[in-house]
Parts: C-alpha cells; structure tokens; sequence
C-alpha cells in the first residue's frame, strides 16, 4: 500500500502494521511532517508521472465485512468433579450449543503430519519384504539343490554312517525306495574256505568261501582276490576275479549281499602245480 505527504507529496510504502500503530496517523520522513495516511491510502500507484495521489472521500458508516476466512473454534465446558457429583460449567454468553461436540481420544489427535509418516514408513517396509521374499525363496532353493548335490556325491559315506544310514535307510523304508549299494569290504567277513582239485576238470582246482556281510547296509558282491604261495611264502600265481565271474545269476547280482547275510562261493582255477601248498583269499 502507498500514500503520500500532503506537504512536500512524497509517496511512501507502507504495511497493515505501521497502519495500525497509530490508526493511520503518520510523519513524513522527507520534511517530517504529521498527516493521515488513510487519506491518500492506495492499493496501486498510478502512472507517471503524476503530482498527487488521489483523495479518498471519508465515509460516516463503516464498511460491511462479509468474507469469513477464519473462525477459531470456542473452548470446550470445563467439568468439575467433586463428591461423586459431576457439574458442568456454566456456559459463557457467547459460547455456541456444545450439544453435537464430539470428544476424540488423544492418539486420534495426532497430527496428520505424524500419521502421514508412519504410513509412509509403512509402505516402505511392506515394499522391502515383498522384495525381499523372492530373494529369500531363491536362496532356499539353491541351499536345498546346493545340499541334494553334496548329499549324492558322498553318497556312499552318508550311506556307511551309523546314523545317517539308519535314517536314510527308514526314510526308503516308508518311501518304498531302494538305496543304492555300497561297497565296504573291510567289513566282510572270510567264515571259512577249501581249496581241492576240481573234480570233473583236470588240471584245475575248486576254492570254496563262506562270506559273511557284517555291515549294517546290503553291499555289491566283492572283488576276489586269490593269491596262491609256495612254501618259502612266495606268490606264485594271483587272480582277481570280479563278481560276473563267480555268480551267473542277475538277480542275485542286481541285490548284493544283504545286511548280516552269508553266502557260499565256489571259484574254479588253474592249478599252479606242487609247487603251490598255500592260498589266501582277498576282497576289494
């Protein structure tokens, strides 16, 4: 807003609050003289170049403010508590019908700032866990696909353990499926053995082996091993004789030799000569 000194009619800005300070009674900075501002008070200076600004006619009813931007609301009755007797206050005059108050509880009073942010923190920890659950899900798999593949390539230890044979081996139980056979010769057992001349073959000798599984688990027919010695403990002749060849039977082969079970072998050789007095039988 401006206005001007009538005296040496310097122009001015001035604000709302230098207004109201002296109810528009001013001093001129320039020539210091007293005059109303309300006067020549103007929104807008006109064009220039102009000499005075123009005079606000005084009016004796004062203006009608209809445009309500702003009410603040009335205090609320205070209670009063006092011998199991509850009195109102008594109402001012120009206090409304408090009939249709609402009181709210005070966390529904928060401001709506602070619910804002909590609801955004919300979303944003809802968003990282449905980002983060896919990723969760690949992990298990791979761990679960990464442990299969280990579990099978020490198969055959796993299957040897006392324990974790004995689950694996329920497990298949239930299933119905079969484990796989696996080899531990140190854990069979030679009963008893012979060796004679063959009785329908000249020139060769039969050997016959009782061999028992003392493993916990049905093991693949062995590799024999036979290993004939003169009498000064020399080797004189050696053969290594896989399953195929003692046993013609593929179902038997297809089984192994079951848990705790024995079985008796009959293996035909050439017969070294006199010179052969001692043999040994070996499994691999």
């Amino acid at each position: 807003m401006y206005t001007q000194c009538p005296e040496c009619l310097s122009v001015f800005s001035l604000d709302a609050q230098t207004l109201a300070k002296a109810h528009g009674h001013v001093v001129c900075g320039h020539c210091e003289a007293g005059f109303d501002s309300l006067a020549t008070l103007a929104e807008q200076l006109p064009p220039e170049p102009f000499v005075e600004l123009p005079i606000n006619e005084p009016t004796f009813e004062p203006p009608l403010l209809d445009l309500v931007v702003y009410r603040p609301q009335p205090d609320p009755p205070a209670v009063v508590v006092a011998d199991e007797m509850v009195t109102a206050a008594a109402p001012r005059p120009d206090v409304g019908d408090f009939s249709q108050l609402v009181f709210a509880p005070r966390f529904a009073r928060e401001p709506h700032s602070r619910q804002r942010t909590a609801r955004r923190e919300r979303r944003r920890l809802r968003s990282a866990d449905e980002r983060r659950w896919p990723w969760v899900v690949a992990c298990l798999l791979l761990t679960l696909l990464l442990a299969v593949q280990l579990a099978w390539a020490k198969r055959d230890e796993l299957i040897r353990h006392p324990t974790v044979g004995g689950w694996l081996r329920g497990g298949c139980a239930v299933l119905g499926c079969q484990l796989p056979l696996v080899a531990a010769p140190q854990q069979l057992r030679l009963l008893a053995s012979n060796v004679q001349a063959h009785p329908s073959v000249a020139g060769a000798l039969m050997i016959s082996a009782s061999v028992r599984n003392d493993a916990s688990f049905a093991q693949p027919w062995p590799v024999l091993t036979i290993t004939l010695s003169n009498a000064q403990g020399q080797r004189i002749a050696m053969r290594r004789l896989r399953p195929a060849e003692y046993l013609d039977d593929a179902a038997i082969l297809r089984h192994g030799l079951a848990p705790g079970g024995s079985a008796v072998l009959l293996l035909e050789v050439e017969d070294p000569g006199d010179k052969a007095v001692a043999f040994e039988i070996g499994f691999e």
